[in-house]
């Protein structure tokens, strides 16, 4: 009995203390919860809250001027989450996920349902804003000077650098003298006191602008030409340098007919919802139409459009070998030179893995210029070098051999570099007994150590497919696309579909964003099938080999 009363067992305690042991779960995670913030963590949390405040305030200004409320609700809603996860001491992991999930929501997800949107709609060149800005710009594109157009005193200013900044047109009323200041959204009068008027009606100086002299004007000349003020009725347009007009549009809109009217020929344009534009009855489109959604119509003129179907199935084989080849000849150059280098016999290899990497240690893009220069057909290293005549970059064959070069040359350190690290990995036991069992070096090779070297490479490897296949400087930085058709400006042989998309979206003959998000749809979908399937096979690997 006093045994029992007097044993240091578990179940024993001192009188008004309770056994560490068999605190409850939820007293120490309030005792946790209750550590006191170093002066440190708190001014650290203060500041990004407080940036977090303001980038929600300097947010919301746009959506409300926009009136699009779903998203300022969103903002509202984001913002006072983050502020009540990191003012609570509660929901500890949530506060190291939460910001890698909203970046990656922001330049991962929204990008990629963004351009999934646009790819549905005929987004471009012509087609950018509402109908209503569709019908403005027709309107003002008209205006034409007729008798009796006022006519004003003309400075041409800027709210920047005179050579690059936006045009503002300073005007004064030959009437009532009064000045106003106008861009494309229109005329706003100007405070007299901030302006210098001279003899004549010319503004010579207005706070906040930057009056361009002549010579300044005159480089910009296409551009003041090209500018159009909206008026209550019609539109001011430069005559000259020092003059403008207030004239009246040729082009009207009718409600009654949903169409636009030419008041001197007579001739009508009626809205075609389908298309976005105002289309005539011999077929004749307006330059300036509004965005619309069109379905499936890009997808389909990328599969039946001859004229795009025929390039994009041509550069996708040609993207296909590009990839495969980068990938296949630098991960087999880099493989045998990390072989060498791990050879026992092998000496000064710390020396060799220096030079070798150097091309890895060079900037990219520099080193694609130079290349560039180097296959030069006149006055290139190559050509001058080895006493040949190619012209690398104006036939087909030449210059898909030039870029696969530039990325053997660029791509090989990245895989030496893996490669030793995997060899490194790789027990000599194995390759030691494959040479007491009689085999030779090759078929120790194939057997033992390339299969090893391909499961810890395999993730490498797809994931460098997947670079390549979407390599934009490789290819533009070098040839450029090219060289190109005759025919076809568009497409060249050298062209990725990535560098294809680019020049559709922003071609000299237009950008058509719908159709180059259509294109990117299809880029996406090959990579991440190819991935799939490339990492499926890799896991089957793994599990023979483990």
């Amino acid at each position: 009995m006093s045994t029992s009363l007097s044993g240091s067992g578990s179940g024993t305690q001192t009188p008004g203390r309770e056994p560490t042991g068999s605190r409850p779960a939820r007293t120490r995670r309030a005792a946790r919860n209750d550590t006191p913030i170093t002066a440190t963590g708190l001014a650290v949390k203060v500041v990004l809250l407080g940036l977090t405040a303001g980038i929600a305030v300097w947010a919301a200004f746009p959506l409300i001027e926009a009136e699009k409320w779903a998203g300022l609700a969103l903002l509202l809603a984001t913002t006072a989450g983050l502020f009540y996860l990191y003012l609570s001491r509660r929901h500890v992991p949530a506060k190291y996920l939460v910001p890698g999930t909203l970046f990656l929501i922001a330049f991962q997800i929204f990008p990629v349902l963004y351009t999934a949107s646009t790819a549905f709609t005929n987004f471009g060149d012509g087609h950018r804003g509402t109908k209503d800005d569709a019908i403005v710009a027709i309107q003002t594109a008209s205006v034409k000077q007729v008798p009796g157009s006022t006519e004003y005193a003309l400075s041409v200013a800027t709210q920047g650098d005179p050579a690059t900044g936006p045009l503002v047109f300073l005007v004064s009323d030959p009437q009532s003298g009064k000045v106003s200041a106008g861009d494309a959204n229109g005329l706003r009068e100007l405070d007299a006191a901030d302006v210098t008027v001279a003899t004549g009606g010319k503004v010579t100086a207005a706070e906040g602008y930057t009056v361009l002299n002549f010579g300044q004007a005159s480089a910009r000349s296409a551009e003041i030409t090209g500018l159009v003020v909206p008026t209550e009725s019609g539109a001011l347009r430069s005559s000259g340098l020092s003059r403008a007009y207030e004239g009246k549009a040729v082009r009207a809109y009718d409600e009654g007919c949903d169409c636009i009217r030419d008041t001197e020929s007579g001739k009508t344009w009626t809205a075609d919802a389908e298309t976005g534009a105002f289309v005539a009855a011999d077929g004749e489109r307006l330059a300036q139409g509004w965005k619309v959604n069109v379905g499936l119509r890009n997808f389909s003129r990328v599969l039946t459009d001859p004229n795009i179907s025929g390039p994009f199935f041509g550069t996708l084989l040609w993207n296909f070998a590009f990839a495969l080849g980068s990938t296949g000849l630098t991960f087999v150059l880099g493989m045998a030179i990390a072989l060498a280098l791990h050879s026992p016999r092998m000496r000064g290899t710390n020396i060799y893995r220096v030079l070798l990497i150097l091309p890895y240690a060079m900037p990219s893009f520099a080193m694609l210029l130079v290349w560039r220069d180097m296959f030069n057909t006149d006055f290139g290293l190559i050509n001058n070098l080895f006493g040949l005549g190619v012209d690398w970059f104006g036939q087909d064959w030449s210059a898909r051999a030039a870029v696969i070069l530039v990325q053997l040359w660029l791509g090989y350190p990245y895989m030496f570099l893996v490669a030793t690290g995997a060899l490194q990995a790789i027990p000599r036991e194995l390759t030691e007994a494959t040479s007491v069992d009689g085999a030779s070096p090759w078929q120790s090779f194939r057997s033992v150590t390339l299969p090893l070297l391909l499961v810890a490479l395999s993730p490498l490897l797809i994931s460098s497919f997947a670079y390549n296949f979407n390599n934009f400087n490789a290819i533009y930085l070098t040839t450029e696309g090219g060289p190109f058709p005759a025919d076809n400006p568009t497409s060249g042989a050298t062209d990725l579909l990535i560098t294809y998309t680019y020049r559709l979206a922003f071609g000299a003959q237009g950008a058509e964003y719908g159709l180059a998000a259509a294109v990117s749809i299809f880029i996406f979908t090959i990579v991440a099938v190819v991935s799939a399937v490339s990492f499926r096979r890799t896991r089957q690997q793994e599990e023979v080999y483990s």
